[in-house]
């Protein structure tokens, strides 16, 4: 999967997180998955917690937008946003520095 496609309700992202870090960031990784760091342990889910909260924050979109689809006790996660399909894949390419379409 590459790092964002687009669904019939928004976008799947695919996430390597990186936790105990000294701040909380969202942005581009590699073609196959963004990379985010978190400053939350991953214990009892607080990590994957944080991430939802980064992603909606850096989407735009409400915290019940965003699902964590899979990787729940990976590094390797992958998660669903809702919303506006062209919106969303507009703030992924910006992540990664690509200002027009494909």
């Amino acid at each position: 999967m590459p790092a964002w496609r687009g669904s019939a309700d928004g976008i799947e992202i695919a996430v390597r997180v990186t936790p105990r870090a000294s701040r909380d960031m969202l942005a581009a990784g590699t073609a196959d998955h963004f990379a985010a760091r978190l400053a939350a342990p991953p214990v009892e889910g607080a990590a994957n917690t944080a991430l939802v909260a980064l992603v909606a924050k850096q989407f735009n979109v409400a915290r019940r937008a965003v699902t964590l689809l899979a990787g729940e006790t990976s590094r390797l996660k992958r998660l669903a946003i809702v919303g506006d399909v062209a919106t969303l894949e507009q703030i992924a390419r910006s992540l990664y520095g690509e200002a027009h379409d494909g």
